[in-house]
This record gives C-alpha cells, structure tokens and sequence, in this order.
C-alpha cells in the first residue's frame, strides 16, 4: 500500500491568509521524499473557504514538484464542467514537462450547486459535459491533430502543446464520491478510481462495480483505487484525537455550509440522493468518522489497526491519500504526525 498527501483549504482569509496556507503546504511536500510519501493532490473549487483557495491545482503542483523529485503530482481533482478542454490540455502538458513526466490527471465532475450557479452552467448538463471534457482532453493528449464535434466543445485539427512527457499521456484518475455511474465511468474506460469513503459498506459496493466494469471492458489487472482519509499520529493516541478533533470538525461545517444548496432545494436526476447525503453530514463529526474508519487518529499502533480494519472492511484498496492539516491546523503538528507514520506505520504495509 502506498501513502501520500492530500492538501484540502477549508479557511477564509481572516483565518489564515492563502499565502500562508500554501507556505504550510509546501513545506510539508518538501519532507515526502525523505519521508516516503508517494503524491501530493490537491482540488479545484472555487468562491468558498471550503476548497476556494485553489481554484488551479496545477499551480500548486507546479510548485510542489520543485519540492520533491520522486513523488506523483495528482491533480484532484481538475473539473471539466468549468474549463475548456484546450486549456486544461495544455495545462497539463505543462504540468508533465515541469514534474518530469510525474503527473497523474484526475478528474471530477463537481457537486457544488453555487459553483455551478456562479458559473453559470446548468447542472442538468454535469454529467454530459464531465464525460465529453476527459474524453477530448484525453484525445488531445494521445494524439495530434485532432478534430473533435461535441455538444459543449469543438475544434479542428489541433495539437495541444506542450506533448506530454509521459507516452501516449500521463494516467487518469476519476474522483467519486457516491454515484454508481462515476464508477462504472472510470472502469468501462480503463481509467483508475479516486474515492471518498463517506461509508464503509457503500464504499466496499462501489469498488466492486468498479473493478466488475474494468474486467468487462478486458482492461487487463484490477485498475488502481486510491481512497482519502484524514490522519493524525501520537505518540498519545488521545493527544492526537484531541488536537484533530476541533479542525477536523471545522472542515466538515465548512463542507456542509459549502454544499448548502441541497438543502435548499437543488435537486437533479444526475445528483440522486445528494440532499439526503448533505442532511446526513450536518449531524457527522470527527467521532462518527473514527466509528466508521475513515479518520485515523491516534497512536502509531492504532492507526495501523484503523488501517487493517479499514482494508479488510472494503476487500482492500491501493493508495491512502492522508489529509494531515484540516482547516487551520499548525503544519508543526501536521510534520510531527507524518514522521511518526512514516516510521511506525508504513513499514507495516510495504
């Protein structure tokens, strides 16, 4: 299994200034190679504290690939709903040449009502766009050339530049939260899985239709799942329960307020069940996700159980993608927490 960091800003600028949010971050990517870390992601999401400090995640991996030479650059995730293909192509292609050929693509289909209202893209039109966007970005990075005839977006015989350092592009991601379709997506079309595990037993189904629709499109192995989950390691289990409570709870308020339109009446066929979902999340906090396995939180020892338990619970997974500095937490007890896993954890996993 491996392990790698996942950079999520949850705070508004009388909190703590972008400018030190992403300082905190960069440092910390700078400890991954001699910690083992494997990849650094990070979101797009745009107007609000939670997730509106990046609204380009290829700018912070930009910068975070001239911290650490091994580690992935995972962008996640880019959301075509609000970019045109070309551009994000482009960007992309940047990106590999930059890291080196690191870069892994991932993509969402976004799930913010605001933002799309702000936007001003229906939300009726999500999943259509999301499914044409990669499909022409994947295009354009494979190929030269290329004239495509789509619904949102066209263009005729185009080579995005730069070419992608790794051949014939870098691998794609699709990130999902709880929608069956996102899953059967990424599987039907070879592409690799990047969950949130909002629930174990849901979770563990999901991954299997994953994997069924690899198999039946003759993708050769199982595909590739990387789920995120929040960390925070102590040598005193309640020591670290107790200094990632209050951030961790901060960010799931900051999620819900965020995602507050479902509440407020948005509803779509292509978002089944989100309003629901969101109402379940006003009442969730950092005790219920250590109940369900999805935080962990504690000693080394225990996180490693947490990890085990979590594994054999869903039929196993590939990466852990660890969110070690919620909302305003101080990147000095984020450190303390990412040595101490390093040391005592991922060995027990290799």
């Amino acid at each position: 299994m491996e392990f790698g960091l996942n950079f999520f800003p949850s705070c508004a600028p009388e909190e703590r200034s972008a400018e030190d949010y992403w300082a905190d971050a960069l440092y910390l990517c700078g400890l991954m190679d001699e910690l083992g870390y494997s990849h650094v992601r990070t979101v797009e999401h745009y107007f609000h504290p939670y997730g509106g400090y990046s609204p380009n995640p290829v700018v912070f991996l930009a910068a975070a690939a001239q911290r650490s030479k091994k580690a992935k650059m995972i962008t996640g995730a880019v959301l075509p709903v609000f970019n045109n293909p070309l551009k994000v192509a482009g960007e992309l292609g940047m990106l590999d040449a930059i890291s080196n050929g690191r870069l892994e693509a991932g993509f969402a289909r976004a799930f913010l009502p605001n933002e799309f209202e702000t936007f001003g893209i229906d939300i009726e039109e999500s999943r259509d766009r999301y499914e044409e966007g990669v499909e022409q970005i994947r295009l354009l990075l494979e190929q030269e050339n290329v004239s495509c005839e789509g619904k949102f977006h066209s263009f005729s015989n185009v080579t995005s530049l730069p070419r992608p350092t790794q051949q014939p592009r870098p691998p794609f991601w699709v990130a999902a939260m709880s929608t069956k379709a996102s899953f059967e997506f990424a599987g039907r079309n070879g592409h690799y899985i990047m969950g949130i595990p909002m629930g174990g037993g849901l979770m563990a189904e999901l991954i299997g239709t994953y994997r069924e629709e690899w198999k039946s499109a003759g993708h050769p192995g199982d595909g590739k799942i990387m789920l995120s989950f929040s960390m925070c390691a102590d040598e005193d289990g309640e020591a670290a329960r107790n200094a990632f409570r209050p951030p961790l709870n901060a960010y799931l308020e900051r999620l819900v307020d965020a995602a507050s339109g479902w509440l407020n009446g948005a509803s779509t066929k292509d978002y089944k069940g989100y309003d629901k979902m969101i109402a379940s999340l006003k009442d969730d906090d950092f005790d219920k996700q250590m109940d369900r396995g999805i935080c962990w939180a504690g000693s080394p020892a225990e996180v490693t159980d947490m990890i085990a338990d979590f594994d054999r619970q869903i039929g196993g997974f590939d990466i852990a993608s660890l969110h070690v500095m919620p909302h305003v937490m101080e990147a000095s007890v984020a450190e303390r927490s990412m040595r101490l896993f390093s040391e005592h954890v991922m060995p027990k996993f290799r």
